[in-house]
């Protein structure tokens, strides 16, 4: 099953890919979809590309299939565009120079997620060459311009799309080729948002008699009545507690003798298996009411609730969480350990439509959206081997 990374020629890749810029809302992703569409048509590899309504690219799709009965539809996701730059002046190599110096790659979307359509682009090459009758499902990959957006319309364009009949497109799992080499991340806490409508009644700031009702100092005793609500603590599906932050408050006019009478809150709330979307809301809700009771005078607080995505986590069990632990055990002498994280990302999104998803298992990287973002190319051959060992596991049995 072991074979020689085609190291050169994934840093080849990842290079071109580098070397054009696609930083989410700012540059044309046209020519980075072309980057890769053409490495594929090279190899005599069919490639769809994925538009959006007016015509826009938004991701790109390929696979191969095997002919032998049953097995696994297994799909590798990473992402083409990338942060902005920030200044460029501070790094220390441009951000689109693909420079390689002491072992290490850099450039933005060099680790994320650029390296990881390289590898993955490969291996859906390695596999296309193996014989089709021993092969049972099927390997695809999914390149996204659309993640940094936040939008996904790569993954919401092919998940959601119909081919005649056909139901939209439900694979056995998604591996997504986020950076990180020292374990392979199972799933991650949901989220919800919402903007808090406070009001005040205005007033005159200089007045002596009416001072009305400063909205933007009952925003900030509701902001606080809200930080001090009791969370669940750890629960048993993800190991890490829910969290509730104010990420800003925005109240008042661009004079100073006007006592507000508007005040937003903005509210990001991550979610566990012990504290739903559900039970969000509701403790949300009655927090608010209770504000609401000292301040019968001004009106009650409007909550306007922004939709997120669900906790969810794949079982160690999974048997691509289970060929990954193999390949790597393989690879390193033992197992690599599942972890979640604390942040959001596509595969909340791919487990909202009963689609699992291992959310990060890359190469090393250091930089990521910050300056000076890099790849270590030493990482990229034991990615590889991990990932094609995993691979012949599942969709070459026996």
């Amino acid at each position: 099953m072991t074979a020689d990374a085609p190291l050169d020629s994934i840093v080849d890749l990842l290079t071109a890919l580098v070397r054009t810029p696609s930083r989410a809302g700012e540059d044309d992703l046209a020519p980075v979809a072309r980057c890769i569409a053409r490495w594929f048509t090279d190899r005599s590899l069919p490639v769809h590309p994925l538009h959006g309504l007016n015509g826009e690219p938004l991701g790109l799709y390929a696979e191969c299939r095997g002919t032998r009965p049953g097995g696994p539809w297994v799909v590798l996701d990473a992402t083409l565009d990338t942060a902005g730059f920030g200044d460029p002046a501070a790094w220390t190599h441009p951000p689109t120079s693909g420079r390689v110096h002491a072992g290490w790659l850099h450039g933005r979307g060099s680790a994320d997620s650029k390296a990881g359509v390289a590898l993955f682009a490969h291996l859906l090459a390695d596999l296309a060459q193996a014989d089709r009758r021993a092969m049972a499902g099927r390997l695809g990959v999914l390149f996204d311009l659309d993640e940094h957006s936040g939008g996904f319309g790569g993954a919401r364009a092919f998940f959601g799309q119909r081919l005649g009949d056909e139901p939209p497109p439900r694979p056995d799992i998604v591996v997504i080729g986020y950076p990180g080499d020292d374990a392979i991340i199972t799933g991650g806490r949901g989220f919800l948002r919402a903007r808090l409508q406070v009001a005040g009644i205005a007033a005159h700031s200089g007045a002596i008699g009416q001072r009305g009702l400063n909205a933007v100092d009952r925003a900030v005793d509701l902001s606080q009545a809200l930080i001090t609500l009791p969370l669940p603590g750890t629960d048993a599906l993800l190991g890490l507690p829910p969290q509730l932050t104010i990420t800003g408050i925005d109240g008042g006019g661009p004079g100073f003798s006007q006592v507000p009478d508007r005040c937003e809150l903005r509210l990001d709330l991550r979610l566990t298996g012990a504290f739903d979307d559900v039970a969000a809301r509701a403790a949300i809700v009655s927090r608010v009411h209770q504000h609401d009771a000292g301040y019968r005078l001004a009106p009650a607080t409007r909550i306007e609730w922004i939709d997120g995505w669900p906790p969810y986590r794949v079982a160690d069990a999974h048997p691509m969480v289970q060929a990954l632990q193999a390949a790597s055990a393989d690879e390193h002498g033992a197992p690599l350990p599942t972890r979640v994280v604390g942040p959001s990302n596509i595969g909340n999104y791919l487990a909202g439509l009963g689609v699992p998803a291992l959310c990060g298992f890359g190469v090393r990287g250091e930089g990521i959206h910050a300056t000076d973002e890099r790849v270590d190319l030493a990482s990229i051959a034991p990615v590889w081997r991990i990932y094609r060992g995993a691979l012949r596991r599942l969709l070459f049995p026996g």
